[in-house]
């Protein structure tokens, strides 16, 4: 299938949820997307904080419309309920179904070969912890990453009982219908900023859908809604930690050239280099604010090395500052004028090397790039808005 006929085949089914189901569909356009290949239609995860679909155009394009939104909505669930990250002590197989299984019966048109409850002999309604001990017995425990079948709870006669038989020959078949390998690229995400980045998304989703939120989503969606209970510090230095572990790391051992065995290499210690743009236009001209936001942003990046490439910018860019790890950043530039947040990012782009995120302390009242390769935190004014889906979203309140 040719690209543009694939993303032509996902805009499709996206619109048809902003039609039928408005909820998801907004969720979906918060969500970075990426065609991929694989042997699932699609899957949901985090990378670097950030919601991501990744869809496999062939798969996807050969189920009907239909069960299209059926897969849109069960991955979006997934996210929902934060089962890429909430199942990383459990053994891999069982959590891949018991998380199907505690989604799966709210969504009518999902493929008939989906994991359901009944299939197992065990009720519908429970949680997905509840679902993995119930089926514990039907999948091999031998390590967490293992995919094997078997019965870990036979009678001492070696015999199971009918219900436990009942549910092995299930587990024998049973499978995911979307990718849930991808849910490792979530590892390095911390769950407090997974948690941040899912309630923008559920935010901005509910916002553009003007309230009208699915039945079965309403009990969870109120604890979305609720004013966070994260400091803003706390988001921040996650944040940095987690951008600080993307890329490819240069601490592998190397074979010696001269002998045969391996020997241990040079480990060599990666620079942190972040971007970070400040928004001086009037409305964000408020000095106890910036000192406070430089002032954090220094005593996380004296943990390790960094260096710091700071913009100073509204419709245009003022001013560039580099720093090292030990150097103060806590400056205040006066600007005055309109906001145009587009000129850091495209600064971003011809940096070399490449920054491993972008800051941005802004009141978010300015015009942005559609969409942007770069993790960013957009470190809002408290009356500040989000100018875009994309992005984690942390409003700066300074007590």
């Amino acid at each position: 299938m040719r690209s543009e006929d694939a993303r032509r085949t996902l805009e499709n089914a996206v619109i048809r949820l902003l039609k039928h189901r408005p909820f998801y569909g907004h969720l979906l356009l918060g969500c970075r997307r990426r065609l991929v290949d694989g042997s699932h239609p699609l899957g949901v995860t985090l990378v670097n904080g950030t919601p991501t679909l990744a869809v496999v155009p062939g798969k996807f394009s050969a189920y009907p419309p239909r069960e299209q939104e059926a897969l849109l909505e069960h991955a979006l669930k997934h996210l929902l309920h934060l089962h890429p990250l909430r199942g990383r002590h459990y053994h891999r197989l069982t959590w891949d179904v018991a998380s199907d299984l505690a989604i799966n019966p709210s969504i009518p048109a999902m493929p008939a070969a989906a994991p359901r409850p009944e299939s197992f002999g065990l009720e519908a309604g429970l949680a997905a912890e509840e679902y993995a001990r119930l089926l514990a017995p039907c999948f091999a425990l031998g390590t967490l990453d293992g995919e094997g079948h078997g019965n870990a709870s036979q009678d001492p006669g070696g015999q199971a009982g009918a219900g436990e038989e009942r549910r092995q020959e299930e587990a024998a078949t049973a499978a995911p219908m979307d990718d849930h390998a991808i849910w490792s690229e979530a590892d390095s995400t911390p769950e407090r900023l997974a948690e941040h980045a899912v309630r923008d998304l559920v935010r901005e989703a509910w916002r553009k859908a003007h309230g009208e939120v699915p039945d079965e989503l309403r009990e969870l969606l109120q604890g979305w809604l609720a004013p966070p209970a994260i400091p803003w510090r706390e988001v921040l230095r996650q944040f940095v930690g987690n951008a600080g572990r993307t890329g490819k790391l240069s601490t592998w051992q190397r074979e010696h050239r001269r002998f045969e065995h391996t020997t241990p290499g040079v480990r060599k210690r990666r620079q942190l280099n972040l971007l970070v743009a400040i928004d001086v236009s009037e409305s964000t001209d408020r000095q106890v604010l910036r000192e406070a936001f430089a002032q954090e942003l220094l005593q996380i990046a004296r943990g390790r090395a960094s260096r710091i490439t700071v913009l100073y910018a509204h419709s245009r860019i003022r001013r560039i500052d580099s720093f090292r790890s030990n150097q103060a950043v806590a400056e205040v530039v006066h600007g005055g004028g309109f906001t145009d947040l587009r000129p850091a990012f495209d600064y971003a782009k011809q940096m070399h090397p490449r920054p491993a995120a972008v800051i941005y302390l802004t009141d978010g009242e300015g015009p942005a790039p559609e969409a942007m390769d770069f993790p960013t935190l957009w470190v809002l004014t408290p009356d500040g808005r989000k100018p875009v889906a994309w992005g984690v979203e942390l409003q700066l309140v300074v007590e």
